[in-house]
């Protein structure tokens, strides 16, 4: 997983996470966090709980971009994208 790395305190300054690097990591974060669930969680797999997960291994600072639809939105999309679970949208 290169280029993802956990949150750490970058302090004043620090350039805010582009939505082009959001992507990479939470298209990346969401195959691995699938790779960690049950196999009935990967059928029907959980935005939420996703979410949860990216919280508890420091690496929420993802969901953290300029979005006209709302960072939340668009990383749903994702991890939908590369969970195959668009047909849900």
């Amino acid at each position: 997983m290169s280029g993802v790395r956990p949150a750490h305190s970058p302090g004043l300054g620090a350039a805010p996470l582009k939505k082009h690097e959001a992507e990479q990591a939470i298209r990346s974060l969401s195959t691995t966090w699938a790779a960690t669930v049950s196999e009935n969680a990967k059928e029907h797999p959980s935005f939420s709980d996703f979410k949860a997960w990216l919280s508890s291994q420091s690496y929420s600072h993802y969901l953290s971009f300029r979005s006209v639809m709302g960072a939340d939105y668009d990383a749903e999309m994702w991890f939908d994208q590369e969970l195959k679970q668009t047909w849900r949208r």
